[in-house]
């Protein structure tokens, strides 16, 4: 079966509302490439790079699901692996779409949403708010914070990558939580999780000073990998549209480590 790419394209930016949710200047929501078409397979990926372009080749996909894009670093000549991707892209007639900030503020299946539910929490409100739009959610327990790290690492490990406490956690018990996917943990999401009185805030990844604030806040910070904790959203886009338009679906894995 196959479709046409404007009629992917259109139910993607409609179910994402990829025109109503602020994003980084450069990230470039929606339809970044375009191919001759139609659509007939799908990939989907972290991240739009020379690996993950090989591995939707080599799945047979037209179409390239991402949530990090190509266009990063803003205006650059294309040159060297700019080129490189490009070519790989046009030699193989592979359209790149990219979905930022408004997969992850997605309430069905936001990154930080589907992460809550493979840890066994269940969110009752949003959290990490960027313009308005809550990029994460929170919610409350009575669990031992060690659990919830274990549960976060088997997780990462299963993505190639492992989790760290910003301190111990022996007989500490986790009451209030709050999860932001990705680069979650910075100067705006401590401060909102202090507000919210949240004692473990799980993220992706964050700087160093974050993990030596983190004690004199009462908050312990669980980095579960940038990379590990951003395949959910993508994985479960592609599985909609698949069921949706009945193409194929395959995820492209490219883990980093970190």
């Amino acid at each position: 079966m196959s479709v046409s790419l404007d009629i992917v394209v259109a139910h993607l930016d409609d179910y994402l509302r990829i025109r109503e949710i602020g994003d980084y200047p450069n990230a470039i929501n929606g339809l970044q490439i375009s191919h001759r078409g139609p659509v007939h397979s799908i990939a989907t990926a972290v991240d739009a790079s020379a690996r993950t372009i090989k591995g939707a080749v080599a799945a047979g996909a037209n179409l390239l699901i991402v949530h990090h894009g190509l266009y990063w670093s803003g205006l650059q000549p294309i040159v060297g692996h700019r080129y490189e991707r490009l070519r790989l892209l046009v030699d193989h007639d592979l359209a790149v779409y990219a979905a930022h900030l408004p997969l992850d503020a997605h309430a069905e299946i936001g990154n930080s949403c589907l992460l809550a539910h493979e840890l066994g929490l269940a969110p009752t409100a949003g959290f990490a708010h960027h313009e308005g739009v809550p990029l994460g959610v929170c919610g409350d327990c009575d669990l031992p914070t060690h659990e919830i790290i274990a549960s976060a690492d088997r997780f990462a490990r299963t993505h190639g990558g492992a989790t760290i406490a910003s301190e111990s956690t022996s007989g500490r018990r986790t009451r209030r939580w709050a999860i932001c996917s990705g680069a979650g943990a910075g100067t705006s999401t401590i401060a909102e999780a202090v507000r919210l009185g949240v004692d473990t805030l799980i993220v992706g990844e964050g700087p160093h000073w974050t993990a030596v604030d983190a004690p004199e806040h009462g908050l312990v910070v669980v980095y579960a990998g940038h990379y590990a904790t951003e395949t959910l959203g993508v994985r479960a886009l592609g599985d909609r549209l698949s069921a949706t338009f009945g193409l194929s679906h395959h995820f492209v894995p490219a883990p980093t480590g970190l």
